[in-house]
């Protein structure tokens, strides 16, 4: 029997019924990856003869009669977090021999948990890119089109779920990192509340792994369902055991609804800073039928709505101020002339002062207090990850001389975050879910944002949508060299 596209609740039960054993998925999903990562190349690092010994030590735990979460579950852990004993590059060439001595806090969190760790994905360079691929690891490609990028920064581990190479990995996500590389695969991911779950050991090589309180970014889980979804967020939740003297604890509020006739949901499928494509569109309304064939009260417009283009400049100006030490700016006048919209955003806050951080930290605390308004009234808010599927790879030097094409019109490349952005910025809780297919094939994702530390919303809502509208697919077509393909 082929496990490598079930479900880790399915492998659990398989496990525990003894139809299988750890050691038996983790062969197969190491031949899986051996086979076809040549083309996908979503495992940058692999650890099998780790994988291979943790796996026999699940299965003689399991035969003692222990039953921890997530017990001989092969799993796959994003290239930027910290594994003793692997590099930890980001993709930085300059790093590529660094070695941190322990693991980040979530990889022990998945360890003691009883995950079997296959390796790590590959990540863009500096995590700074809706794609995959750097000057050490090459190209993550899409497992439905190798042309077409996989998304990122957590693309490696998109591309593995969707290529059956372990059933759960974790990512992170400051513009979309999990939601987009999701989305582009067909696969599930959650950015969870900002702050819900601790981050250290998932810091750039070279930096000391320290228990930071990080602005914007989130790690999360990623998976090939909902339900798997809520199974590793409850493994990675909690506050770092550094600051809060407690080695996991934390309580989330259950669902607000058990039922999807039960929810109120606010649906978006426009933005006023970029149009949405008819493929992604398509799929949020495919959703909203769902939803309003169930029963739930569905509405279209709320004039308590953020607004949508102010909500987009706050974002970038946090962003990019927020990681400008990572950008050499030597040049920012030259770039400054003649730029508009976003990309004029996004060069200001290259040269942010504190007083105009925190002019723009107070417009998000407003924003803050209008989602806490919007949330009395509504449940969730339905809405794009991106306005396309996953686009042809351009490795343009100068990401702000890149376009991204929606339905044939070109706009500036990194105007496409701003749905991303719209629950980073407030740090509210979202969750990716599959929602068909475009004409040409390739899956398409939506997004369901929920209320601040109210992850378990928006992550029922996934399930209960699963079952009218499905979920993960596994890709149709062959991993075959593009030169050899016959589809």
């Amino acid at each position: 029997m082929d496990w490598s596209f079930r479900t880790a609740e399915e492998l659990t039960t398989a496990m525990r019924a003894g139809a299988v054993t750890s050691a038996e998925l983790t062969d197969e999903a190491i031949a899986r990856i051996e086979r076809d990562d040549e083309v996908v190349n979503a495992i940058c690092v692999p650890d099998f003869d780790r994988a291979r010994a943790a796996a026999r030590r699940a299965d003689e735990a399991r035969a003692r009669g222990e039953d921890r979460p997530l017990l001989g579950i092969p799993v796959t852990v994003k290239e930027s977090y910290d594994v003793a004993g692997l590099p930890t590059t980001w993709g930085m060439p300059p790093h590529r021999d660094f070695m941190p001595a322990e693991d980040a806090v979530q990889v022990s969190r998945l360890k003691a948990a009883g995950a079997v760790v296959l390796g790590k994905t590959n990540v863009p360079l500096g995590l700074q890119d809706i794609q995959t691929f750097n000057d050490i690891y090459g190209t993550t490609t899409n497992p439905w089109d190798p042309d077409r990028t996989s998304g990122g920064s957590s693309g490696g581990s998109a591309a593995a779920l969707a290529s059956g190479f372990g059933a759960l990995s974790i990512g992170s996500d400051i513009a979309g990192s999990l939601r987009t590389p999701a989305h582009f695969c067909g696969v599930y991911a959650h950015k969870p509340t900002l702050g819900l779950a601790a981050s250290r050991g998932m810091v750039p090589p070279a930096e000391p792994a320290l228990p930071v309180e990080l602005d914007l970014a989130v790690v999360g889980p990623m998976a090939r369902s909902a339900r798997d979804l809520t199974l590793l967020l409850d493994v990675m939740a909690g506050p770092d055991p550094l600051t809060s003297g407690v080695a996991h604890a934390v309580t989330l509020p259950p669902a607000r609804h058990e039922r999807l006739g039960d929810f109120r949901v606010l649906v978006l499928d426009e933005h006023p800073l970029i149009p949405t494509g008819a493929a992604v569109r398509a799929g949020v309304h495919r959703v909203a039928a769902a939803l309003a064939d169930s029963g739930a009260r569905v509405e279209h417009h709320s004039p308590l709505l953020p607004d949508l283009t102010e909500a987009a400049t706050l974002y970038m100006q946090l962003l990019i101020s927020g990681t400008v030490a990572r950008f050499p700016i030597e040049s920012l006048e030259r770039l400054q002339a003649g730029a508009t919209g976003l990309d004029a955003v996004r060069l200001r806050a290259m040269a942010f002062s504190h007083s105009d951080w925190l002019v723009a930290n107070q417009g998000r605390e407003l924003h803050r207090h209008a989602w806490r308004r919007l949330f009395a009234e509504f449940d969730a808010v339905v809405c794009p990850i991106t306005p396309t599927p996953a686009f042809p790879h351009d490795h343009h030097p100068n990401p702000m001389e890149r376009r991204i094409a929606v339905d044939g019109t070109e706009y500036p490349y990194f105007d496409q975050l701003v749905w991303a952005g719209l629950a980073t910025m407030p740090g509210l809780p979202a969750t990716a879910v599959p929602a068909g297919r475009s004409a040409e094939g390739l899956p398409v994702g939506v997004q369901l944002i929920g209320p601040m530390f109210e992850d378990r919303t928006p992550l029922r809502l996934a399930e209960l949508l699963e079952r009218e509208i499905g979920g993960f697919r596994a890709p149709e077509r062959g991993f075959a060299p593009a030169g050899n393909r016959t589809w």
